[in-house]
Formats: structure tokens, sequence, C-alpha cells
């Protein structure tokens, strides 16, 4: 069986995970987000698009806008 990223829900101002139902009903200001495999310090994206923007962008619309980090763990590699 093959393993699927996690999903989960995020708030825009605060930076909180957030369940479904508040992203349902706060689509403006959530973002749904799964594990990122991009090697980054925060990648910004907004909560209204869903789409990556510029540090510039993030820093005039901070309560729309997430900043992503990955987690820095590194799967461990299966050797044959």
């Amino acid at each position: 069986m093959a393993k699927t990223a996690a999903k989960k829900g995020r708030s825009a101002v605060t930076g909180e995970y957030v369940d479904k139902k508040t992203v349902e009903k706060k689509p403006k200001t959530t973002v749904v987000e799964k594990a990122s495999s991009k090697k980054s310090s925060g990648q910004k994206r907004s909560a209204i698009t869903g789409r990556f923007v510029k540090g510039s962008t993030a820093k005039r619309h901070p309560d729309t806008t997430v900043t992503e980090k990955a987690s820095g763990k590194k799967k461990a590699s299966k050797k044959k």
C-alpha cells in the first residue's frame, strides 16, 4: 500500500493547525497544506489563492500569508 502525504489545515492569521470545519468556514484566512519536499528556509503561500508568493508580498499581507517550513527530517534510504 502506498503512503499518501498528510494534509493539514492552517490558519493564516495565527499559524495554528485547524480542523476541516474551520477551513470550510474561513477559506480566505486558512490554507490546506501537505508536506513539502522542497528544501527551503520558509516558503510563503497566500491563504486566499494557495499560490506561492514573494517575501515582499508576504510582508504587505501578513494576515493572509502562511510561511511553510520543511520539517528537516530526512527519510532513511533503503539499501538493496
